[in-house]
C-alpha cells in the first residue's frame, strides 16, 4: 500500500488537481493508495485571517469568505460533470455556512480563542478532500473518503501538538481492517482532541497526518508531493545555485526543518523513526524526478555538510550581570520561567564567565519572554545585580547541518572565515552536542549574502563568484568590459572564477541588473539606464549586499575617489586606475589603507603606476620580504615617453602631443601629463609604498613648459600656446641631439626625497632606447645594490591599463 501526501501548491487550481489524479492513478496500477490532501493553496491563511478580522469587528472578513466560497465552487464546476455536482455543491455550501456561523460568533463576542482558531483553520482540508473525493468518483475509481478527525486523537496546548498514539493507532488499524478500497482519501492537518472537539496538528500538519497513518499501518515509505524536487542544499529562492539532495538522514531532515526548510514539517519524523519508514519528497510537477529520500542513514551523501538553512522570525534576548556569576540555580530559574510561559527556545549560548545568557526565541514571543523574566528577576534588577532583559531585533539564524560534520575538523573555521571575509558579523554561536549543527546569529540584512557565501564555500565546484560594479566606461572601461567578456569561459574553466558585472556607470547614465548585465549589449542597456548619481550608485551596491563585491573605478575623477572610503568601510573591494586617492593627502591615503585592513576589503591600484606593469606589486613584495629600498629611478609617463620618442623637431611639438592624445596615451587633459603632475603623483605613490610619508607638494618638479601654458584654461588654449612655444621645444631637442642624448622625463626617489623632470640621457643608460610608450623602473635595494631590479614594458594605453585592472580583479578572486 502507498501513502501519498499532496500539499496546497499541488492543489491550487483544477489543472493541478488533474495532474495529481494522474500521479495517483499511476500508483494505483501497482497497489492500493492512501492520499492525504492539504487545503487548496492559500486557503488556510485566509481562514485564519478571517478569524483575526472578525475578532477585530472588521466586516471585510465576509468578502474574503465569499471569495473562497466562489473559488471552491468554481473548482467543482471545472472538475466534476454537471450531472454529479448537486451533492458536492450542497456539502461545500453547508461547510461554508458553518464557517460563516463561527465567524459571526467571533465577531459578536469580539474574541478569538485557541479552540476556535483550531476549528476554523481545519476547514480547508475538509473542503479540498470532499471535492477531490467527488472528482475521483467521477473518474470511476474505487475511492473512499474518511474524515481523519474520527481517527487521529491529539492534545493541543498553546499550539503544541501531542498525539495520543495508542488511541490513534488503534483507530487507524481498525478502520483500514474493516474498510477495503483501492483508494482512500484523507484530509490532512485535522484531528480531534480527547474531548472530541475538532483540532489540528499544527501548520504543515498534513505531512504529520501521512506519517501517523504510515506508522500505524507499518508502511514502507511515505511519499510527500510538493512543488520542488525534494530538500535542497539551501533555499533555492535565495541561493540560485542550490540543488536538491538525493539522500539525507532523519536527524539531518529534522535539523533542516527546524531551522526553516519548509519542505518538511518537523513532527512528521516522530512516528517514522523507530520503524525506519522512509520519506520520499517529490515534485508534483516533475513526478519522474528522484527527489529526496529521508531515511535512517545518509551515507550515500558524500559531503561533510548536508545543507544550509536559516530562521528569519526570531529575536535575541540577553540577560547579563555580576549577580549571575557563580550563583547555583540561576539558569534553572531562567529557563523555568520560559517553560511556564510555554516559550520555545530556538538557540542558547552562555559566556564561560557565566556573566550573560543569550537566547533566541520566536519574534512574536520575545516581549512576553522579556516581561516574564524581568518580573521573575525584579529583585536582582532592583539591586542592580543584573540588568533588565535586552531584546535585539532584525536578526536571523543560519545553520550548517550534516551528520558527517562531527568527523571532520575545521568546518566551523571555514564557516566563520567565509562569513568574516564578507563582513558578516556574528552575534552569537551555538553548536549541538551531536556536532550535527553549527548555528550562528547574524543581521537579517546579511542572510542572502551569508547563505550564498556558505553555499559557495561548501557545495559548489571550487569556484568563486565576483560581483563587479564599474564606473567609467570610456577608453579603459570599454576595453576592460571587452576583456571580461572574452575571458569569461577561461576564467570559469581554468581559474574557477565566475565574474559578473552588475552595475555600470558613466558621467550621464547608470544601469544595474542583479542577475548580471549582458556584456554583449552593455552600451544599449547603459544608454537606456537611469540618470547617473554617485551616491545612488553606492547605495545600490550596498543594498545588493553581495559576497565578493568589487567597485571598479576607471575614471580620473576626484569626486569618485572620495567614495572609496565608503565602499571599503562596507567590505566592498576597490580596484582603480584613478591616481587621485593614493596621491591625495597622506592622511587620506593612510585612512584608505586602514579601512581596507579593518574591513577585510582589498584596495588595489596597480595601474596607478605603469598601467599593466607589476611595479607596485614588485615594490610591495620587496618591502614585505624585508629588503630596504635605497633608490628608485623611473620613466613613469607612457605619454611623455611617447611624445619625446616621436618628437624630432621635424614635426611641431603640439602635433605630436595631439597624436598621443588621439591614441589614448594621455589623460583627457594632456596638461596633467606634460606638466609632470601625473609623474609626480606616481613617484609619490611609490614613495608611500616604501613607507615615506611624503605629500604631493614635497615632490620637486622641474617644468619644461612655459608658465603661461601651465595656466591655460582648456585644451584649445593649451595647444595654441604649445604651438606658440615651438622654438623652445626645438632648442631643448637640439641641445640633447648635440650631446648624443635622448630626452626622458625621469622620476627619482632617494633618501626620502623625490623629484621629477626632463633629463638628457646618454646612449648607455638603461633609460635610452625606450620605445613607444614604454615605462621603466629601476629598484636599487640592499639586495639589488649594484645591478638594479628592472621592470620594463608598455606603460600607457587603454588596452594595457584595462589588463592591469583585470589582473587586480583576478588577484581578489584568488585571495
Amino acid at each position: 500500500m502507498y501513502i501519498l501526501k499532496f500539499g496546497g501548491s499541488s492543489l491550487a487550481t483544477s489543472d493541478r488537481i488533474k495532474l495529481v489524479a494522474q500521479i495517483v492513478q499511476e500508483h494505483l496500477k501497482k497497489d492500493a493508495v492512501i492520499s492525504v490532501f492539504s487545503a487548496f493553496g492559500g486557503v488556510t491563511n485566509d481562514l485564519l485571517l478571517m478569524a483575526e478580522l472578525a475578532a477585530k469587528e472588521d466586516l471585510s472578513y465576509k468578502e474574503i469568505l465569499e471569495k473562497n466560497e466562489k473559488r471552491h465552487l468554481e473548482v467543482i464546476r471545472e472538475l466534476i460533470p454537471v450531472t454529479a455536482q448537486s451533492a458536492i455543491l450542497s456539502k461545500v455550501k453547508n461547510q461554508f455556512n458553518r464557517l460563516e456561523t463561527l465567524y459571526e460568533g467571533v465577531y459578536l463576542l469580539n474574541e478569538l480563542s485557541d479552540k476556535t482558531r483550531h476549528v476554523v483553520s481545519g476547514f480547508g482540508e475538509i473542503l479540498s478532500s470532499l471535492i477531490i473525493a467527488e472528482y475521483f468518483k467521477s473518474l470511476k475509481l474505487d475511492s473512499l473518503f474518511t474524515d481523519s478527525r474520527e481517527l487521529i486523537v491529539c492534545k493541543n496546548s498553546n499550539e503544541k501538538v501531542l498525539v495520543n498514539y495508542e488511541l490513534t493507532n488503534n483507530n487507524l488499524k481498525d478502520f483500514f481492517a474493516q474498510n477495503k478500497a483501492d483508494f482512500y482519501i484523507v484530509p490532512g492537518f485535522v484531528a480531534k482532541n480527547e474531548q472530541g472537539v475538532p483540532s489540528t496538528l499544527g501548520r504543515g500538519g498534513s505531512d504529520f497526518t501521512a506519517a501517523i497513518i504510515a506508522g500505524a499501518l507499518d508502511l514502507d515509505k511515505v511519499l510527500i508531493y510538493t512543488d520542488v524536487n525534494g530538500m535542497f542544499t539551501a533555499n533555492p529562492n535565495l541561493v540560485p545555485h542550490a540543488y536538491s539532495l538525493k539522500d539525507i538522514s532523519y536527524e539531518e531532515a529534522m535539523e533542516l526543518s527546524h531551522f526553516g526548510a519548509k519542505v518538511l514539517y518537523p513532527p512528521t519524523l516522530q512516528p517514522l523513526l523507530d520503524k525506519n519508514i522512509e520519506i520520499h519528497i517529490k515534485n508534483t510537477f516533475e513526478p519522474d524526478q528522484p527527489g529526496t529520500v529521508v531515511s535512517k542513514s545518509s551515507q550515500k551523501n558524500f559531503r561533510w555538510v548536508t545543507g544550509i538553512t536559516h530562521i528569519d522570525s526570531i529575536r535575541l534576548l540577553n540577560i547579563e550581570g555580576s549577580g549571575m556569576v557563580g550563583i547555583p540555580g540561576f539558569s534553572k530559574r531562567f529557563f523555568e520561567v520560559l517553560f511556564l510561559e510555554h516559550i520555545n527556545v530556538v538557540l542558547i549560548t552562555q559566556a564561560s564567565s557565566e556573566h550573560s545568557i543569550c537566547i533566541a526565541v520566536k519574534a512574536d514571543e520575545a516581549e512576553k519572554a522579556k516581561e516574564a523574566l524581568d518580573e521573575a528577576f525584579q529583585a536582582e534588577i532592583a539591586f542592580k545585580k543584573i540588568k533588565p532583559v535586552e531584546i535585539e531585533d532584525n536578526v536571523s539564524i543560519i545553520a550548517l547541518v550534516g551528520d558527517r560534520m562531527k568527523s571532520h575538523h575545521g568546518l566551523s573555521g571555514k564557516m566563520f572565515s567565509a562569513l568574516g571575509n564578507n563582513n558578516i558579523n556574528i552575534r552569537a554561536i551555538a553548536q549541538g552536542s551531536s556536532e550535527r549543527n553549527i548555528s550562528a546569529v547574524i543581521a537579517k540584512k546579511d542572510v542572502t549574502k551569508a547563505l550564498n557565501t556558505l553555499h559557495e564555500q561548501f557545495f559548489e565546484v571550487p569556484s568563486k563568484e565576483l560581483n563587479l560594479f564599474i564606473t567609467g566606461v570610456g577608453n579603459v572601461g570599454s576595453k576592460l568590459i571587452d576583456q571580461l567578456k572574452k575571458q569569461e569561459s577561461y576564467l570559469l574553466e581554468k581559474l574557477r572564477l565566475k565574474v559578473r558585472v552588475l552595475g555600470l556607470s558613466n558621467s550621464r547614465k547608470m544601469y544595474f541588473n542583479e542577475d548580471g548585465i549582458d556584456l554583449a549589449n552593455w552600451k544599449d542597456l547603459l544608454d537606456k539606464g537611469e540618470k547617473a548619481n554617485k551616491e545612488e550608485f553606492f547605495s545600490r551596491v550596498k543594498k545588493y549586499n553581495l559576497r565578493n563585491s568589487i567597485f571598479v573605478d576607471n575614471t580620473a575623477s576626484p569626486e569618485i575617489s572620495e567614495w572609496y572610503k565608503e565602499y571599503l568601510a562596507n567590505s566592498i573591494a576597490v580596484v582603480t586606475c584613478n591616481k587621485i586617492a593614493c596621491a591625495d593627502a597622506y592622511e587620506n591615503y593612510e585612512n584608505l589603507q586602514n579601512l581596507a585592513r579593518e574591513y577585510g576589503a582589498s584596495f588595489l591600484y596597480e595601474t596607478n603606476v605603469g598601467a599593466g606593469l607589476p611595479i607596485i606589486d614588485t615594490l610591495q613584495n620587496l618591502v614585505a620580504s624585508g629588503d630596504r629600498i635605497r633608490k628608485i629611478q623611473a620613466v613613469l609617463s607612457g605619454s611623455l615617453n611617447f611624445v619625446f620618442n616621436n618628437y624630432n623637431a621635424s614635426e611641431p611639438f603640439y602635433k605630436v602631443v595631439e597624436k598621443a592624445m588621439e591614441e589614448g596615451y594621455t589623460e583627457p587633459d594632456p596638461k596633467i601629463d606634460l606638466s609632470g603632475v601625473d609623474v609626480a603623483r606616481k613617484i609619490l605613490i611609490l614613495a608611500r609604498e616604501t613607507g615615506s610619508k611624503l605629500e604631493l607638494n614635497d615632490i620637486e618638479r622641474e617644468d619644461f613648459l612655459s608658465q603661461e601654458s601651465l595656466n591655460s584654461k582648456n585644451n584649445e588654449e593649451f595647444f595654441e600656446l604649445l604651438e606658440k612655444d615651438e622654438a623652445h621645444f626645438q632648442q631643448i631637442y637640439k641641445e640633447a641631439e648635440e650631446n648624443d642624448c635622448e630626452l626622458k622625463y625621469v622620476a627619482q626617489l632617494e633618501e626620502g626625497k623625490a623629484k621629477v623632470g626632463l633629463q638628457k640621457v646618454d646612449a648607455q643608460h638603461p633609460f635610452a632606447n625606450l620605445s613607444g610608450s614604454d615605462n621603466i623602473v629601476l629598484f636599487y635595494t640592499d639586495r639589488y645594490a649594484e645591478q638594479p631590479l628592472i621592470v620594463k614594458g608598455a606603460g600607457a594605453g587603454a588596452e594595457v591599463t584595462a589588463s592591469g585592472i583585470f589582473a587586480d580583479i583576478i588577484r581578489i578572486g584568488k585571495k
